[in-house]
């Protein structure tokens, strides 16, 4: 099956078709086919909707460079070996590399969320989301970090917007409730309402 005859099988096959092109998808797509892909978690079935997202963080982690790939693994294995600071600095290489590459972006906000360093951690999951709008992911662990830092009206917007490419995040649907139970309690205003004078404001 070509990567053509896997979109068409996508947005239009059987469910064992569609399966069928999201593993082809899976294993040859670039960052090209992502609108396609995404569109798949909002399906009602719950295997077609894990996935499709299983299929785009394969799709996201290839940069379709060789190099840039080794770098990215590097930073991977200093992520797995909790050497935060240590992932911060491969995944610099990789944004340096390859800056269009939302992925490396992502991976270093990451690392950064980890190693307690939220302000930096939101730079780069902006830039995440800049270059790749479909990218729940990055949202999600940018309400994190506004969270830790409690600003939490930005962070619930952060959690919305992840919600709204994927609605079955649950652990991210956690969060936000809590967070708008947090503002109801703390302003007595509704959720993601801010007060008079201050709406706007993170």
């Amino acid at each position: 099956m070509t990567l053509a005859e896997a979109l068409a099988r996508l947005r239009a096959g059987r469910p064992d078709e569609r399966r069928a092109a999201l593993a082809v998808l899976a294993a040859q797509g670039q960052a090209d086919v992502t609108p396609a892909v995404a569109a798949c978690l909002h399906d009602g079935d719950p295997e077609l909707v894990a996935q499709a997202e299983a299929a785009l963080w394969r799709i996201w982690s290839r940069s379709g460079d060789p190099g840039v790939d080794a770098l990215f693994r590097q930073g991977l294995e200093r992520l797995e070996a909790q050497d935060w600071l240590g992932a911060v600095t491969a995944f610099g290489r990789v944004v340096d590399a390859a800056p269009a590459f939302a992925e490396g972006w992502n991976k270093r906000a990451t690392a950064r969320y980890l190693a307690t360093h939220y302000a930096s951690s939101i730079a780069d999951c902006e830039q995440v989301v800049r270059l790749n709008p479909h990218h729940f992911g990055a949202l999600a662990g940018q309400g994190l970090c506004h969270a830790a830092l409690g600003q939490l009206r930005a962070a619930a917007r952060c959690f919305r917007r992840a919600l709204a490419i994927h609605p079955r995040l649950e652990e991210v649907r956690r969060h936000l409730a809590r967070i708008e139970a947090a503002l109801v309690r703390g302003n007595g205003h509704g959720p993601g309402v801010a007060p008079a004078g201050t709406r706007g404001a993170a």
